[in-house]
């Protein structure tokens, strides 16, 4: 029993860090229709940038303000020179191509300024694991958590209470309305790549401890951050972070009990069942078209 809890904390501590990175997913659809599948180059860039500073003698507190101003502005780039002019000429794979080719770009210049070599990024907290309810748990796992909750509501707040928010929000419901209101939908296009890649970033800084931190490292998770969005819904918050904790749980348990080997399997089958049956996610809302 002992062991199940303890590979359910750290399947929850996983599967968070994948909702925080579907988060991102989510806030460039509602509000451009468009995903950045260049997600997990946003988190390795993250953790890259936070370990260079870590490394400098920064505060490891300190350095995550700053990294999550260099995703709002490594985001920012790849709405203007990637999705914008893709939009304008209504190209269904143009922004999808121009964020891949956008990641791998990152990616090589990441492997170039960093090296190919996997590097340790230093835990802020202490290494020696905690008892909760007799299983053993990481501090910097629970600080995953706990820092994945903190920035999704965060998120939440800013759209609900804040006047820029509500502008992200109309133009989720009615972009073209939201343009008859005066709001400039295309800076509010550009504020969600922005947030998303701010909190890929973040979600890298927090990850970048519990793992080694390389320039490969975000292709993964990106991928997987994809499949959590599609099994919980684009459109719902709470759904993408069930997704995340069913999608990590699996992962974790199906290691330890089966194989490493196969770990990634019961997620790729509930991703599939999910596009066969419920293509809008668990939680997700089918669109309905006007015609």
């Amino acid at each position: 029993m002992e062991i199940l809890l303890q590979l359910v904390y750290s399947g929850v501590a996983l599967g968070m860090i994948y909702a925080v990175i579907a988060f991102g997913y989510q806030l460039t659809f509602q509000t451009s229709d468009t995903l950045n599948f260049g997600q997990g180059d946003a988190l390795m860039l993250g953790a890259m940038v936070g370990l260079t500073l870590v490394n400098l003698g920064l505060n490891y507190w300190l350095m995550i303000p700053l990294v999550i101003v260099f995703g709002l502005l490594q985001g920012g780039l790849v709405e203007r020179i990637g999705v914008r002019p893709a939009i304008k000429i209504k190209s269904e794979f143009g922004w999808i191509m121009s964020t891949i080719a956008l990641g791998i770009i990152f990616k090589n210049v990441a492997e170039n300024v960093w090296g190919r070599d996997d590097l340790k990024f230093p835990s802020p907290l202490p290494e020696a694991p905690l008892k909760v309810l007799g299983a053993n748990v990481l501090p910097m796992e629970i600080l995953v958590v706990v820092g994945a909750v903190l920035m999704m509501l965060a998120v939440e707040f800013f759209n609900r209470k804040t006047i820029y928010g509500k502008a992200v929000v109309a133009t989720f419901n009615d972009r073209d309305a939201a343009k008859l209101m005066g709001i400039n939908t295309g800076l509010v296009i550009t504020f969600s790549y922005a947030l998303s890649s701010a909190t890929a970033a973040f979600a890298g800084v927090l990850i970048a401890p519990l793992t080694l931190t390389g320039a490969t490292m975000g292709a993964v998770l990106g991928l997987k951050a994809f499949a959590v969005a599609i099994i919980g819904g684009l459109t719902s918050g709470m759904g993408i972070i069930v997704g995340g904790i069913i999608l990590g749980v699996a992962e974790t348990t199906t290691g330890f009990y089966i194989s490493t080997g196969y770990k990634d399997v019961p997620g790729l089958v509930l991703l599939l069942l999910v596009l066969a049956y419920k293509p809008a996610g668990l939680f997700g809302k089918s669109a309905i078209k006007k015609v």
